[in-house]
């Protein structure tokens, strides 16, 4: 297993570790919770780069890679809806897009093609990430107000509605990206 591909696991182990220190509390588990996320994205980067410098751009990781980032990204939705800061209809409709080009990506697959990921769905995904991080940022940043500051309940409004504008985007974002997707593999679909 090339060094590409040892990042894109990485980064699913990372997401497991991230989740472990978001759902715990205090200072230092959200900061290690952000810190988790972070080294996971920097991944997402480092190991698409590598491939292409090195050349050794894989099926395994054409493949692997975006559902490294999907667990990474699904995780951080699942846990932003139990944590009460999205709404569960959003984390619907975006895992219902991933699952839809997942099982093309499988069909497609089946038949003997990889199916890349597309610019779109590129974009989709550093989007994701810089709303994760957003609020990722929102949650440090409370905990440590609460912790050596104090907390105004209007700060908390103010940011459930940065929150909610940012997922708006996010999920429009999110099926343009699927209908395109679908859009420029219509001749595999065509033949199911």
């Amino acid at each position: 297993m090339n060094i590409a591909n040892r990042l894109t696991i990485s980064r699913i182990v990372l997401t497991f570790v991230f989740m472990f220190f978001l759902f715990c509390k205090g200072v230092v588990a959200k900061s290690a919770a952000f810190l988790m996320f972070s080294l996971a994205a920097a991944s997402d980067f480092l190991d698409g780069h590598i491939a292409k410098q090195k050349n050794i751009i894989s099926d395994f990781g054409k493949f692997m890679d975006p559902v490294a980032d999907k667990i990474l990204i699904l995780a951080a939705f699942a846990a932003f809806v139990q944590m009460h800061l999205i709404e569960a209809w959003m984390l619907v409709i975006i895992i219902a897009r991933e699952l839809l080009i997942t099982s093309l990506r499988l069909f497609a697959l089946n038949k003997g093609k990889v199916l890349a990921a597309t610019r779109s769905g590129k974009h989709k995904t550093a989007l994701q990430m810089f709303v994760i991080f957003c609020i990722l940022a929102f949650i440090l940043l409370k905990e440590v107000m609460l912790r050596f500051f104090t907390w105004n309940p209007a700060w908390e409004a103010f940011f459930h509605r940065g929150i909610y504008i940012f997922m708006w985007i996010v999920v429009g974002l999110t099926l343009y990206s699927g209908i395109s997707y679908l859009w420029e593999n219509r001749k595999i679909i065509t033949k199911i």
